[in-house]
């Protein structure tokens, strides 16, 4: 296979796969820069940034990307209660757009005509890694050797990979892989493929980096007080310990390590990937998870219950092309823009009570609560009047009644 020359930006992650092939697209003969985002992962970026200059990079960029994941990114999936197949908080998927997003700028500014990846052929991040790239930089061509039949076939495992590093001087760990695969990231971590590939395999006990077993978490609750604004939290106040934080970045860690140290978050799902095959993955998303109880409760608080009710569908449209990789799209655009409108007079705050491995709302409060205490009490009257409900009753027992009368009739017959 024949490949012109050109610069390549490379997404690096520092591992054995994105090592061997950074040297792979030198032996091609591209110009390889390389760039490791920083979105919140537990990483050597020093040590990332030498090893990829002692394998030859001709440029390494390294950028702490995670203020604007909060804001532009986790931010909107919290305000469309984004939860994909009911269950997974899209951890992974919300982190690739702006991971290319940087991506891309770098290409752009070092005039590289190639970008590449370590996306296996098999997966969803493929997709979102390429869709975004061609969407930002219509004129990228991008490089993908896990699809590419000369890089798969002389690569066939683990072990060819180790072979090829040995043989080109590339640092290998010293520590054995864990059998099974990892995705971290400030929103969550993922764990999938090895060991795990079998669905009715029990995901062991050591398995869980972000959150502490329940059984082991403290036996007094946190209780926490979050203040929301636009539909995004502004502050967090832990009760308990008097303790506040209202950056965004600052309010998504702080309720990382409270939920974590609570063992909440922890999923295990079979789920149906955009490329048309199940696999079984194993989430950890504490923080996101405390945020989502939370804004499902204030906004029921705040707004309008058929607003609610398109707002909930266009919630699921946008968990599914978030999940397939269409962020820049320009529907995923008008759905978001339709979500964020939804959110004008979604404020207020919210307590909650954080403890072994769940999450309790007790109480909310809201200057543009839709909630009338007198219009729903029971011992007081109030604006309404009950014997109104007699005829509302009544018309929709029409559709019902001739539903069943046909019904009837059609038995009678039979």
């Amino acid at each position: 296979m024949t490949m012109s020359e050109g610069t390549v930006v490379l997404a690096y992650s520092g591992g054995l796969d994105t090592s061997c092939i950074l040297v792979w697209l030198k032996e091609q003969g591209y110009d390889v820069i390389t760039f490791l985002a920083n979105v919140g992962q537990d990483e050597d970026f020093k040590a990332a940034k030498e090893k990829a200059e002692t394998l030859g990079a001709k440029k390494v960029f390294i950028e702490d990307v995670r203020a604007e994941f909060v804001e532009d990114f986790i931010w909107p999936a919290l305000q469309a209660n984004a939860v994909y197949e009911d269950r997974y908080l899209l951890g992974t998927a919300i982190a690739r757009p702006c991971i290319a997003r940087k991506l891309v700028e770098i290409a752009v500014r070092e005039g590289a005509q190639f970008v590449s990846h370590g996306a296996t052929g098999k997966g969803n991040d493929q997709i979102r890694f390429e869709l975004s790239c061609y969407a930002l930089y219509p004129e990228v061509k991008v490089i993908a050797p896990w699809r590419i039949s000369e890089f798969y076939k002389r690569f066939k495992g683990r072990k060819d990979l180790m072979e090829y590093a040995q043989k080109h001087g590339i640092p290998v760990p010293v520590t054995p892989k864990a059998p099974w695969s990892m995705d971290a990231n400030l929103m969550h971590i993922s764990f999938e493929s090895g060991i795990l590939e079998n669905p009715k395999q029990h995901a062991p006990a050591d398995l869980y980096l972000m959150t502490k077993n329940p059984e082991d978490s403290p036996n007094t609750p946190d209780v926490l007080e979050i203040e929301f604004k636009n539909g995004v939290p502004i502050k967090v106040t832990n009760v308990t310990q008097g303790v506040s934080k209202s950056s965004p970045l600052e309010i998504f860690s702080y309720l990382n390590d409270v939920g974590g140290n609570h063992g909440v978050g922890r999923i295990d799902i079979v789920e149906n990937r955009f490329i048309g095959m199940k696999s079984r993955g194993i989430y950890e998303t504490p923080g996101g998870t405390i945020l989502l109880k939370a804004h499902l409760d204030i906004e029921t608080f705040t707004m309008d219950k058929e607003v609610r009710r398109i707002k909930q569908g266009l919630g699921i449209r946008f968990s599914e092309l978030v999940y397939n990789g269409f962020w820049y799209s320009p529907e995923c655009e008008f759905v978001r823009h339709c979500i964020n409108k939804s959110q004008e007079n979604v404020e207020g705050k919210v307590q909650l009570s954080v403890f072994k491995g769940q999450v309790y709302i007790l109480g909310r409060e809201s200057v543009k609560s839709l909630y009338n205490e007198e219009l729903v009490s029971m011992d007081v009257q109030g604006d309404y009047d009950p014997c109104d409900a007699s005829g509302f009753i009544r018309i929709n027992a029409v559709r019902l009644r001739e539903h069943h009368r046909l019904q009837g009739l059609s038995k009678a017959k039979n």
